[in-house]
């Protein structure tokens, strides 16, 4: 059975930074993508990272050269780096896994969130 589970989530001043870290567990790393969504509640899910199945790393112009990927080797953990953090960027943020995505679309594991807010 495929898990993920977030953590990492807190209050954070603008132009700070936090991690968040997503633990994985139930599949083959080289067939899975990870991904991290946000949610601001009364609004569309929005992609925000993209750990593809081979491996690639892919990011929406919002967060690009803010927001970092890394991983160990089996995707166990998958941690998102946030810097110059905005108060925009305040939303439950979810680690999704699916297998053999190239581009993070259609995620089928989800885990429960955690809430990022950005104080002002």
């Amino acid at each position: 059975e495929v898990r993920v589970e977030e953590s990492g989530g807190g209050l954070v001043q603008a132009g700070g930074s936090l991690r968040l870290s997503c633990a994985a567990s139930g599949f083959k790393s080289d067939d899975f993508a990870i991904a991290w969504f946000r949610q601001v509640p009364g609004k569309e899910r929005e992609w925000v990272s993209c750990l593809a199945s081979d491996g690639k790393t892919h990011y929406p112009d919002s967060v690009k050269g803010r927001f970092t990927l890394s991983s160990d080797n089996d995707k166990n953990t998958v941690s998102l780096q946030m810097s110059n953090l905005k108060p925009e960027d305040t939303a439950v943020y979810y680690c999704a896994a699916a297998q053999f995505s190239l581009f993070c679309g259609n995620m089928d594991h989800w885990g429960k969130g955690t809430l990022v807010t950005v104080s002002s």
